[in-house]
């Protein structure tokens, strides 16, 4: 009976050995952390060594505000089917029957900002629209391109169309689809400030190899919006009317004296 009892009191202190021994360790590591946290203390250059500074490439997407096109011009020659296909982007969110994460786009184009029924938007939206009537051309142009950067705050958090093509393609079939705002006349000193020497694609503007001087070209004279007279028979949305091939040739091939470099450049 005793040396069972001896036997209980070793295995007790066994126990007590081993538990004390663990403890004794942990104490031991945590008193060393402590101890080198304080002796060996990291501090912060205040200017990074190793920062480097990269200039931005030639060609990078630059945050300066765009001069918008001039619609009268781009809106009636658009590609309605290109637009439609880029649309594809943001029916991730939006639709043109109901409100889903972002609110119902039709007739979006002229429609009062924050205005659909049933869609809880932003506060910096409601703060939009309290100064902006209507998305016109211009505001649409400058937020789909990127609508963080043009309204802090928005719910919308697409990238954006950086192109300015696929931005007037998209306002182009998006005025298809239930819009009332009317597209406004041609504007050639817009248009002109709009393109500078470069046209929407970066491709020459008209004019430029010219000193900038205006010249009438066939997707101008024409469509809904164009002119009476001899400019209606040579326009139409390309520029293809039945007598554009008929009278535009003999006008240049007519020009003499002074004017015949004119005519010759116009040929090369």
């Amino acid at each position: 009976m005793e040396r069972a009892d001896e036997g209980s009191m070793a295995s007790d202190l066994t126990f007590n050995k081993v538990a004390g021994a663990v403890l004794a360790t942990g104490l031991v590591i945590v008193g060393l952390r402590a101890l080198s946290s304080g002796m060996f203390t990291p501090q912060q250059p205040a200017k990074p060594g190793y920062k480097v500074e990269v200039a931005a490439e030639a060609g990078a997407e630059s945050n300066a505000p765009e001069v918008p096109p001039d619609w009268g011009t781009v809106l009636p020659k658009a590609d309605v089917a290109a637009g439609q296909a880029t649309f594809a982007k943001c029916q991730a969110c939006h639709s043109l029957t109901a409100n889903g994460i972002g609110p119902d786009l039709m007739g979006v184009v002229g429609r009062k900002p924050g205005s659909e029924p049933g869609f809880s938007y932003s506060s910096a939206m409601e703060a939009f629209a309290a100064k902006q009537p209507i998305w016109d051309y211009d505001h649409l142009f400058e937020f789909i391109k990127g609508p963080q950067n043009y309204l802090p705050g928005t719910k919308m958090t697409f990238v954006g169309l950086k192109k300015p093509e696929d931005r007037i393609n998209v306002i182009a079939f998006l005025h298809t689809q239930g819009s009332h705002l009317p597209i406004p006349a041609p504007n050639p000193a817009k248009a002109a400030a709009a393109a500078g020497t470069t046209g929407p694609a970066g491709a020459a503007a008209p004019g430029a190899a010219a000193g900038n001087k205006p010249v009438a070209t066939g997707t101008t004279a024409g469509g809904p919006t164009a002119g009476a007279g001899q400019g209606a028979k040579a326009g139409g949305p390309a520029g293809q009317g039945k007598n554009a091939g008929t009278n535009a040739a003999p006008q240049q091939q007519g020009v003499s004296g002074p004017g015949k470099a004119g005519g010759d450049t116009a040929k090369h």
